[in-house]
């Protein structure tokens, strides 16, 4: 199929170039000009594990194009995929102004019989908003649809060609069927396509943002109780999740979930259901946890120090929000840090592949470890914020060495606190009572 992709971001590209890769033709359309440079040559502008191989291999093969013209990427294609940002405004509500300028210039490029598909995460009715923008400017016949992506950071492109589910959100049965068609390939040993109503499937990708945020925000609430009560989240965690009906995943404590989807989509969805009167308590609820659970880590570490961290020396190991991503946007480590330099106290950070976005947002506050051990160096104590797989089994006695303070303070509970304690360390992690 001819297919048109608007956005160059997270979702745009791993969209365009998994969708290049089943032989379709794809053209990805972006406004910025160095960076669909930098993407004919093959360079991924963010870190995502396979997903440089795929685009570099299908733009030799001509299936995958890149171009600032969007004249060129409408008139050429049938299926038009808007996926481009919609980032909060400051009431919590999704910015709509780079939607809305798709649908527009679609509009003015449309030459024949289209079909506009909303990729983005959006709020409910912006589909039927793109249908109106559009109409405002051309007579040429199109259907719009809604395709949510479901796409893990880390894991996109296997998310990509091995879908757990497909949701299509349509008004006319035969656009979802050339949608299916589109996805086909991706679903060769069952159907997983689930066709909805356009308004369904722009809520459904809320809601399911939404319940995974509250699973984790539950489980933080539930470790803060294991503290005061002296039980292991842990063991807690792992008999909790053997109920089938709950599972094991989403149910690990730490310091909050941070991203460019949990944060902002939990919001939205308060701010939609304000917008029709209701109060949304439980999601109000997940997003006041999530906030204070950094504040409850950060404690821990001014608590130990008696408060006067200045002129203490600190190795954050981990900035991206979650390991296998160099997203830092949201991400809890940048809240530590702040309080860790407003304290007054020196930071030392370390990251296998977000210390190029830490440098452009951090700047000179912190200093940079070319290696996680760099980072401990005469450090009074260590603070972990992403569960990167290298910081799971480091050289303790090397730490030791090179420490200045024995003291651990794990965000994301990679230790077995009675192994550090036999290593010599102070060891704190999340929800393990005493």
């Amino acid at each position: 199929m001819r297919v048109c992709v608007i956005g160059t971001g997270y979702v745009g590209l791993v969209t365009g170039a998994c969708l290049s890769g089943s032989g379709n033709n794809v053209i990805c359309v972006d406004i910025d000009e160095d960076k669909i440079r930098s993407l004919e040559e093959g360079h991924v502008p963010f870190y995502e594990p396979g997903l440089e191989d795929i685009v570099k291999k299908n733009v030799k093969e001509g299936r995958l194009h890149f171009t600032s013209d969007i004249a060129h990427g409408v008139k050429n294609s049938l299926i038009i995929l808007i996926a481009v940002g919609t980032p909060p405004n400051e009431d919590g509500s999704a910015d709509m102004q780079y939607v809305v300028a798709a649908a527009r210039s679609i509009g003015e490029h449309m030459n024949d019989y289209k079909i506009v598909v909303t990729k983005s995460t959006v709020p409910v009715g912006t589909t039927e908003m793109v249908r109106e923008e559009i109409k405002k400017i051309t007579d040429v016949d199109f259907d719009v649809a809604s395709n949510p992506e479901f796409l893990k950071e880390g894991a996109a492109v296997d998310d990509f060609m091995k879908p757990d589910r497909v949701i299509i959100g349509v008004d006319k049965p035969s656009v979802g069927e050339i949608l299916r068609e589109l996805y086909s390939s991706f679903m060769r040993s069952g159907d997983r396509a689930i066709v909805v109503s356009i308004r369904s499937s722009e809520l459904a990708k809320y809601t399911a943002n939404a319940m995974l945020a509250t699973r984790i925000s539950f489980m933080n609430e539930i470790a803060n109780l294991c503290e005061l009560v002296g039980a292991n989240i842990s063991d807690v965690r792992k008999a909790v999740g053997s109920d089938s009906r709950i599972g094991r995943h989403f149910l690990f404590p730490g310091i909050g979930y941070g991203g460019s989807c949990f944060p902002k989509d939990v919001k939205a969805l308060i701010n939609t259901a304000s917008g029709h009167g209701y109060d949304l308590r439980l999601c109000s609820a997940t997003d006041e946890v999530n906030q204070n659970q950094r504040d409850i880590f950060w404690k821990k570490i001014e608590r130990h120090f008696g408060g006067d961290l200045a002129g203490k020396r600190f190795g954050v190991w981990g900035i991206s929000f979650k390991p296998e991503t160099d997203d830092i946007r949201e991400a809890p480590s940048l809240y530590v840090i702040d309080r860790l330099v407003s304290s007054g106290a020196e930071v030392v950070v370390h990251d296998p592949v977000a210390l190029g976005n830490a440098k452009r947002q951090l700047g000179e506050k912190v200093g940079y470890g070319e290696s996680n051990y760099d980072a401990c160096r005469d450090a009074d104590a260590l603070v972990i914020c992403t569960e990167w797989n290298e910081y799971r089994q480091p050289d303790f006695q090397t730490m030791k060495e090179l420490m200045k303070g024995r003291v651990i303070f794990d965000g994301r509970n990679l230790y077995d606190p009675k192994r550090l304690s036999r290593e010599g360390f102070k060891y704190y992690g999340i929800g393990i009572g005493n």
